[in-house]
């Protein structure tokens, strides 16, 4: 689905996405398809799922969005180092 069609159909919510089809400008993800994996009323319980979706897949490109963005603006960081030993 595109970010519009979802806003109609979920207005208002938390959302837990996925990107089925996404490309990269300069630093910028547009994200082109999207598959809604969750609707939630409060940011909190979006974010427990997210972070469960995350920990059994970490190669999908999932996100946290509220309907109330009229855009997707996705800037893309990168990231340098390691994480340190525990």
């Amino acid at each position: 689905m595109k970010w519009n069609e979802i806003r109609e159909q979920y207005p208002q919510k938390w959302l837990v996405v996925e990107a089925i089809k996404a490309r990269t400008k300069a630093d910028h993800r547009i994200l082109m398809q999207l598959a809604v994996l969750g609707s939630f009323s409060n940011s909190k319980a979006a974010l427990r799922k997210y972070t469960q979706f995350h920990r059994l897949s970490p190669e999908r490109e999932l996100y946290v969005f509220h309907t109330s963005r009229e855009k997707l603006t996705v800037t893309e960081r990168m990231w340098l180092g390691v994480r340190g030993a525990r």
